[in-house]
């Protein structure tokens, strides 16, 4: 295989194991980083690194595009500066991409693009595909921006696949490392009332799914990349604390949260039962449809 693949995000938690996984496909891949290129190639594999999209503007192009960058949504409290540089990191980032994609001699024949379960905002406990209408709040507006930059090289010719991505476990990285030390210690608990749900999924599902929407010809639109079987907090908490061999007594009040948190409490107190209605209608089938295997795996190191 021949093909070349220009990827953004690709030193992340879900971009590393991408990265090897095209690479053992065949695939010749180019990462967008600020990062070093030996960095990039520790991380990645053989992989060319390429620190500015700017150096990409009229060139010969790609094959495919996959698109995950994104400052991470709850590495910091959200002020309104914190939330402009979330969308500039997601939105003005594609912005760029869109424009230079559209100076390349050859256009790609599909642009694969991250977006969240975010999109819906917070859905309560109703079922949630991808034709579910969206609650007015700040996570939707980023995404849906994001997505409509994306959505944009439609008119192009090119195939726009949107990845709405849930809370991605794997081992390593992801989440799930920053509740693993109070859960280890047996301090864990639910979050608020616990009945929110948590749309998670494993990562090594996330990767196959993105190289299936970049592979399959007829894919295209949004895409809800979750597991079949969303969990509420509650049950998220329990199955944890029972891989870890660890009891899960100590609640975390949603009165403290939003305190110390602000805004950015609504990840963890609000929630969204997404399905894979889509993925799973054409064809696309799970490696870890199962919240406690999945764990399992993601704890392991």
């Amino acid at each position: 295989m021949d093909k070349r693949i220009l990827i953004t995000g690709g030193t992340g938690f879900i971009g590393q194991p991408l990265c090897q996984q095209l690479i053992g496909k065949g695939y010749s891949l180019t990462v967008l980083s600020r990062q070093p290129t030996v960095t990039v190639q520790a991380l990645c594999g053989r992989v060319e690194a390429v620190g500015d999209l700017e150096r990409l503007r009229n060139h010969p192009g790609f094959d495919i595009v996959i698109n995950l960058a994104g400052e991470g949504i709850a590495d910091k409290r959200w002020s309104d500066t914190r939330k402009q540089a979330l969308r500039d990191s997601r939105i003005q980032l594609t912005n760029t991409l869109t424009s230079v994609i559209r100076s390349w001699e050859s256009k790609p024949e599909a642009l694969v693009s991250g977006s969240a379960v975010g999109f819906y905002g917070d859905q309560g406990s109703q079922r949630v595909t991808e034709q579910t209408p969206p609650h007015d709040e700040f996570t939707h507006h980023m995404c849906s921006d994001w997505e409509q930059e994306a959505l944009a090289l439609e008119a192009d010719g090119v195939r726009v696949c949107l990845s709405r991505t849930g809370l991605v476990v794997g081992p390593g990285g992801g989440f799930l490392q920053r509740m693993l030390l109070p859960f280890r210690f047996g301090l864990g608990g639910r979050l608020g009332s616990g009945e929110q749900y948590m749309p998670w999924v494993h990562r090594q599902d996330v990767v196959e799914a993105l190289i299936w929407m970049a592979e399959s010809e007829t894919a295209k639109g949004p895409y809800n990349v979750v597991s079949p079987n969303p969990v509420t907090n509650r049950q998220f908490t329990k199955c944890l604390a029972g891989v870890l061999g660890r009891p899960a007594i100590f609640p975390a009040p949603a009165p403290v949260l939003k305190m110390a948190m602000g805004e950015m409490s609504r990840l963890l107190l609000t929630g969204q039962m997404a399905i894979p209605e889509r993925l799973e209608a054409e064809g696309f089938r799970f490696q870890y449809p199962d919240l406690s295997p999945a764990l399992a795996d993601a704890v392991r190191y």
